[in-house]
């Protein structure tokens, strides 16, 4: 991706936990029968290997996994805070009008050779994984164990496991770098400001995170 240096996220820690906060990613292949997408939830092991390794599961009616049963390199995109940024939050809008709008946002691409897995074994534990990621967060969480394991079973005869090793990975946080201090901070003020429609905290607290001082 086009990747300005001040943009530029390095540290895998950093990248591996977007991935986890923002876990639905994009898997993209470009094999015979042209461009194939499909999102699906992913988690990262950063263990296993020098980047880490991803692991997923599809539906085994979803064609797009035959694709990836060739080995040929993908592409998961993982999007994480993104927004619109005005240029009435610029405080040169009101002196000199040279202002444009623009999109503040954080992005993490990975890629690497896929494999397919069918083990039962393996499919039990993505499951399992997958299911405790999210439901741990809960006062009662619900557990694979918890429904009858022939319907576990049968539900796993519908899917299909996909391992990537990740032999590439960029990270890039858009988060106003590239502008003045003053502007900055009408930034902070405009996606904090509850009467504006384009409000949003979230992406508020990464501009503030992006931009302390080193």
């Amino acid at each position: 991706m086009y990747l300005p240096s001040s943009f530029q996220e390095t540290r895998l820690e950093v990248i591996h936990d977007l991935i986890r906060a923002h876990p639905l990613g994009l898997l993209v292949t470009g094999g015979a029968g042209g461009l194939a997408a499909t999102q699906v939830p992913f988690l990262v092991y950063p263990g296993e290997g020098d980047l880490g390794t991803l692991r997923a599961h599809l539906a085994r009616a979803n064609p797009h996994w035959r694709e990836l049963a060739g080995g040929a390199e993908c592409l998961v995109v993982f999007q994480g805070a993104q927004g619109y940024v005005s240029p009435s939050w610029y405080p040169g809008k009101a002196v000199h009008h040279q202002v444009v709008p623009t999109w503040n946002y954080a992005t993490v691409h990975a890629w690497g050779r896929p494999s397919v897995a069918g083990d039962p074994a393996w499919l039990h534990r993505q499951l399992e994984d997958l299911t405790r990621s999210q439901e741990r967060r809960r006062a009662r969480p619900w557990a694979v164990g918890d429904a009858p394991a022939d319907f576990i079973a049968r539900q796993m005869e519908a899917i299909v496991g996909i391992e990537i090793p990740i032999a590439r990975i960029e990270g890039k946080w858009k988060m106003s770098q590239n502008r003045e201090e003053a502007d900055r901070a009408g930034v902070i003020a405009g996606l904090t400001d509850p009467d504006d429609a384009h409000r949003n905290p979230a992406l508020a607290r990464e501009v503030v995170d992006r931009n302390r001082p080193v």
